[in-house]
């Protein structure tokens, strides 16, 4: 249980995928500006990863790995993860076309976010049993939801005041998305604090 609760709060401060290993970022960028669409963007990122991971671990242990076929992990992990999105999109489409118009292009773009892949991909590489790669999947997915959340509330701050000339638009965007990323930096010792003594 220890374990269990180590990885998910790892993979949601100490190894944020947007904010500390910086994967993700240009939905972090693009689909921050408003909180709903930015909420909607990643409750399915998060939805996507743990579905990429309940499909791409077991192609892995049991396809790959068996038939010595391991260079095809991208290529097919892709593939798992673009079919994924689509019925994805397809459901947001009948079922939330409020939510499936406000993400817009964004939505599709979920196929080509590195952090998605990289869960995928990274779970296998830390040798995480299919149960902690679904908590790890589940745990970054929930990081990339708190850091799109702050980073909204950030952005609406921004919008709101006035800059010198040279740092609006994109360049406040950039310096408060460092300053978002250092602060979560600091969480992976305390991650090691809190576990370490348990």
């Amino acid at each position: 249980m220890k374990d269990m609760l180590m990885i998910i709060m790892a993979a949601v401060l100490a190894n944020n995928y947007v904010l500390v290993r910086f994967l993700g970022i240009c939905p972090f960028l693009g689909v921050s500006k408003k909180l709903d669409s930015a909420m909607g963007m990643s409750l399915a990122v998060v939805f996507v990863m743990v579905l990429a991971t309940a499909a791409t671990w077991p192609i892995q242990h049991l396809i790959l790995d068996p038939l010595g076929i391991g260079y095809m992990q991208t290529t097919l992990f892709i593939l798992v993860i673009a079919a994924l999105v689509q019925m994805i999109e397809v459901f947001m489409k009948k079922s939330m076309p409020a939510l499936h118009k406000s993400l817009g292009i964004y939505l599709p773009l979920i196929t080509t976010n590195c952090a998605v892949l990289g869960v995928c991909v990274l779970n296998i590489d830390e040798g995480y049993s299919f149960v902690n790669s679904l908590l790890n999947s589940f745990g970054s997915g929930v990081g990339f939801l708190l850091a799109m959340f702050l980073f909204a509330g950030v952005r609406s701050k921004i919008e709101t005041n006035e800059y010198p000339k040279p740092f609006q638009g994109v360049a406040s965007t950039l310096v408060a998305a460092s300053i978002l990323s250092l602060s979560f930096m600091g969480f992976s010792g305390m991650i090691d604090n809190i576990f370490g003594g348990m």
